[in-house]
């Protein structure tokens, strides 16, 4: 039990360093908070300073989930590896550096899917990236995307356990799009490429 608790809280911790406001006050002197939809977050960013800083902090979101996992499962085998990663992901949405606020937890979420099951993750993102190519929209493609992470691991013979790991990684994830689900609805989400 010690073990559990004293991991959780490192990849708490590990997941709450926020690298989207890192990078942007480091390198751009701005607090990304304060920009465009004030999410944390890859997308924000892509939309507030550029794709080059995008990409940095997508790669070092993606990695934070990865590296939770790998780091978890060498530690305590890979059902306590997936633990470590979730809660990576718990750190992202709810930082303790933010005032526990954060990003939307998608890039984090997919380094999780990834060191998983690479299968099931790249199935996962490349629906999601075909729904953001033709609906421009980055939201529902990031949603679409981790809703159907958990039934690709079922499709590819994951234990209860897994499945149950990856309905929670999707259901936080939706949660904290709620605001994108409710302008989705209202015809007032705004497409790839538009400015807030």
């Amino acid at each position: 039990m010690l073990k559990y608790i004293v991991f959780a809280l490192l990849s708490y911790l590990f997941g709450s360093i926020s690298f989207a406001y890192i990078i942007c006050k480091r390198y751009y002197g701005i607090d990304i908070r304060k920009y465009g939809s004030g999410n944390p977050g890859t997308t924000n960013v892509l939309r507030t300073v550029g794709k080059r800083a995008a990409a940095a902090v997508y790669i070092a979101d993606f990695l934070k989930g990865f590296l939770a996992v790998v780091i978890g499962r060498l530690f305590g085998g890979p059902i306590f590896g997936v633990f470590c990663g979730l809660f990576a992901i718990i750190g992202h949405d709810y930082s303790l550096f933010l005032g526990f606020n954060g990003g939307k937890g998608i890039a984090t979420s997919m380094g999780v899917g990834f060191a998983v099951s690479p299968l099931a993750a790249l199935l996962s993102t490349l629906i999601g990236v075909t729904v953001i190519y033709f609906t421009r929209y980055v939201s529902l493609g990031s949603i679409t995307g981790i809703a159907l992470f958990p039934i690709f691991l079922g499709i590819l013979g994951f234990k209860g356990i897994y499945i149950l790991y990856g309905l929670i990684m999707a259901v936080i994830a939706i949660y904290r799009h709620k605001s994108n689900i409710k302008r989705l609805l209202e015809g007032k989400e705004n497409k790839l490429g538009q400015k807030r």
